[in-house]
């Protein structure tokens, strides 16, 4: 079967991402854009640096091609963002990406993109879903090299357009005059030549490792977490940089070092724009956020008299939230983000590029700016373990969980209990615990935020020993 989790359609290749499979979810976009009389616009398709991608688009393209919709392929491998850009831009029903993010090597898979260049929210891949299920094999294409000569593929390379929105979105002159010098680590992903161009035309010094075409991401986890990113901390301590960037394979996420080579979570990141754009931008909007994302987002939006609203994990949720309360970012604590006037989706590219202008703008040090913002609002640690479990397992946590809403004992005071997505508990002192289940991966999440590390930990623990998982985690 394919499903489709938080960031769309993933699978282990060779499994569930397969040429068959890609071609039945692509016939099933082709019934729904017919039922919905919107197949004469085209639709939009690019593909990451993984394994089978640029095979898989063309797999894909050819099944439009033969039902006489056509397809633009972005045809050299290109950030997510840049799809999101180009439907957005061109006003297109609906765009796909081929990658599967952060995950695995040994993963593909499939994002949709809607109208406005947004992530297909819930009613969305439930309507994708149901066309597949309608979906009779064998499934038509049409030979690439045909499609081409009949003009229902198109090969194109949007990426000046989607670069210049950026720069004219930044304060270049601020960034030319800072002279800034900026290490790059894309991960072996897409994001070298769209942050280096943008980089390098406001004349900014960039330095780049592991940029290099990787399909095995050199055997780790193409994430920029804090272990990943521990080349890119030696990088900036051993050459002087100002700052460290770092983003996922499809560059929609982006993990920041600071100049001491300190690792700044995503958290720390949306907490520092979200600082940036109302204090030294004089920009003004709510925030919007996923319920394991930090609370010093509540508590900075409170001291600019802002509402900071709490979603389900799925960026489509913010994004759709952004929309409806026209807040100024959203993000998450797996390190997306955007803010208001851009794409409607995750941009690791145009963060990267705003983190830079801060920089510029501000005059000070980025570890400056993070201390600051700590002595204003007040300091909080973030622990996140996640647990691989068996098959049958997952019934028996549900259950346990979010049907029968049972919680260990837990040391401190409870304010309330939510389960808008999982299990989340939070605390009188202003932490928090949430359980939930990975929506790309079988995973078991359990974060914890608290004043100390140590008592984030302790909870994690307890939690661990109640669901009886063991200590080795994913």
């Amino acid at each position: 079967m394919i499903r489709f989790g938080t960031g769309g359609f993933r699978a282990i290749i060779g499994d569930e991402f397969t040429k068959a499979n890609i071609q039945i979810l692509s016939q099933a976009m082709v019934n729904k854009m017919k039922a919905e009389g919107v197949q004469d616009k085209g639709i939009v398709m690019g593909y990451d640096r993984r394994f089978l991608s640029k095979e898989a688009m063309r797999w894909s393209a050819e099944v439009f091609a033969a039902s006489g919709i056509k397809a633009s392929l972005i045809n050299k491998s290109c950030p997510t963002p840049l799809v999101m850009f180009y439907v957005m831009k061109h006003s297109l029903p609906y765009g796909i990406m081929i990658t599967a993010s952060h995950n695995p090597a040994v993963y593909n898979g499939v994002k949709v993109f809607t109208k406005g260049g947004r992530d297909a929210d819930e009613q969305q891949t439930a309507d994708i879903e149901r066309y597949i299920g309608e979906v009779k094999e064998p499934v038509n294409s049409l030979e690439y090299a045909d499609a081409v000569e009949k003009g229902l593929i198109e090969e194109i390379y949007p990426i000046n357009d989607y670069l210049d929105s950026i720069l004219s979105e930044i304060d270049q002159k601020a960034i030319r005059d800072a002279r800034l010098r900026v290490a790059l680590d894309p991960l072996y992903g897409v994001s070298e030549t769209s942050i280096k161009t943008i980089l390098i035309t406001a004349r900014c010094e960039v330095e780049t490792i592991h940029g290099q075409h990787d399909t095995l991401f050199g055997g780790k986890l193409p994430a920029p977490n804090k272990e990943r990113m521990r080349a890119l901390s030696n990088t900036v301590l051993e050459y002087g940089f100002d700052i460290g960037i770092a983003t996922d394979g499809d560059a929609d996420r982006i993990g920041v070092v600071d100049d001491k080579g300190r690792y700044l979570t995503p958290n720390d990141i949306l907490v520092l724009l979200y600082y940036y754009l109302v204090k030294y931008k004089g920009k003004k909007g709510p925030v919007v956020k996923n319920l394991c994302t930090t609370a010093m987002l509540d508590r900075l939006a409170e001291k600019f008299g802002e509402k900071c609203y709490e979603v389900p994990v799925g960026f489509k949720h913010i994004s759709a939230k952004m929309n409806e309360v026209d807040a100024l970012i959203g993000g998450e604590s797996s390190g997306g983000l955007t803010v208001k006037g851009h794409i409607k989706g995750k941009d690791g590219i145009y963060a990267a590029s705003l983190l830079v202008e801060m920089l510029a703008v501000t005059g000070k040090k980025m570890s400056r700016i993070y201390d600051d913002i700590r002595e204003e609002v007040g300091g909080l640690c973030m622990v996140e373990n996640n647990y691989t479990f068996r098959h049958a397992q997952k019934e028996e946590f549900q259950k346990l969980l979010m049907e029968d809403k049972k919680l260990p004992d837990l040391p401190f005071e409870i304010d309330r209990v939510s389960y808008l997505d999982g299990s989340k508990v939070i605390f009188k002192n202003g932490g928090w615990v949430s359980a939930r289940f990975s929506g790309t991966e079988p995973l078991l999440r359990v974060f914890c935020e608290m004043k100390e590390e140590s008592d984030a930990q302790m909870v994690c623990e307890i939690y661990r020993e109640f669901l009886g998982l063991p200590k080795q985690k994913y």
